[in-house]
């Protein structure tokens, strides 16, 4: 008898570490009610992992979202299961290449004389740590989808969101701006490429763009937040070639699994930012698992931040619309 006690105990104790243990990576939750009812808002990337969740739970609190993938018959799918999940209907879809120009411009021409008004900008797509490969218009693949697309796209819609205001863009971006630098002299990596140096690169850049777009908008309402989602469980490995195979493997996928947050807890600082009242008077900053924190010093490199935009402005031919 005091065997099976003695085991049962150790069963739950095993059972209650193991939820504690969960509760410790799905990290924290936005947990307000705050709804955003009439609200239009615009998530590039949603149709899977986290832009999905987080295009989910802003239907269910009354939004009228826009997913803007590069492929419309993923985005209609998802669609039609965020219609099937919430019994929401007020969810578009719109075509958006971010390694296009040309689509990005396309999308926002379209998406302004669609639209009176733009409340919530989510810059959340994004490619991980892939072969180098060029966008349509030359650049490095990553550094082109994660930063200059978002860049032009959210300098195209920035006069939509000032008539909006106040208003809010929210940018994606990683732990791993932690180990990026923001290479002056290579920027587009065409002397040299590493795919992660790469990667780390555009989301310090993601960073450097929030940073000063913040100071670029102060005093017109609308406000800007980099957020990083945590270590999540999603399709973001697909393009890391041979890579990919393994973290979706048999074996090795209920496993990372126990480590890596759900989508919806990788939404959790999206939804934060995007709807809590209480960083109406917040701009620029770096947020994760529902908190301000600091990002590393070249995050915070005002020079480099004001260099990066001048070089994103030329690249992208964009004018000078904020300044």
């Amino acid at each position: 008898m005091i065997d099976f006690v003695y085991i049962g105990a150790l069963a739950l104790l095993a059972f209650l570490g193991f939820k504690l243990f969960r509760l410790f990576i799905e990290g924290g939750q936005f947990r307000k009610t705050t709804r955003c009812d009439g609200k239009v808002i615009v998530i590039t990337g949603a149709n899977t992992g986290i832009g999905k969740e987080t295009a989910k739970e802003l239907l269910l609190r009354g939004g009228k979202v826009y997913i803007a993938c590069r492929s419309l018959e993923k985005a209609n799918q998802a669609r039609q299961e965020l219609l099937a999940e919430t019994g929401m209907d007020n969810i578009h879809v719109r075509e958006l290449d971010l390694a296009s120009l040309e689509s990005v411009r396309k999308f926002a021409t379209s998406f302004l004389a669609e639209e009176p008004r733009l409340d919530i900008l989510i810059n959340n797509a994004g490619v991980m740590a892939c072969p180098k490969a060029l966008t349509k218009d030359g650049f490095e693949q990553q550094l082109g989808v994660n930063h200059l697309g978002h860049f032009l796209l959210t300098n195209l819609l920035l006069d939509r969101l000032k008539a909006s205001s106040p208003s809010r863009i929210v940018n994606l971006s990683s732990l791993a701006h932690k180990w990026g630098s923001i290479n002056k002299q290579d920027l587009n990596s065409e002397q040299s490429y590493n795919q992660v140096t790469a990667y780390c690169q555009s989301k310090l850049a993601n960073v450097l763009f929030t940073r000063e777009l913040g100071k670029r908008l102060k005093g017109t309402g609308v406000t800007t937040y980099a957020v990083h989602p945590g270590t999540v469980d999603t399709e973001l490995a697909r393009h890391m070639g041979t890579f990919f195979f393994l973290f979706e493997h048999k074996l090795v996928k209920p496993l990372l699994r126990l480590v890596f947050k759900t989508p919806r807890s990788g939404a959790q600082t999206s939804l934060y930012t995007a709807l809590d009242e209480e960083l109406a008077s917040e701009s620029g900053k770096y947020y994760a698992d529902c908190r301000a924190t600091v990002p590393t010093k070249a995050a915070r490199d005002d020079e480099t931040a004001s260099w990066l935009w001048n070089m994103s402005e030329k690249m992208t031919g964009l004018s000078n619309k904020t300044s």
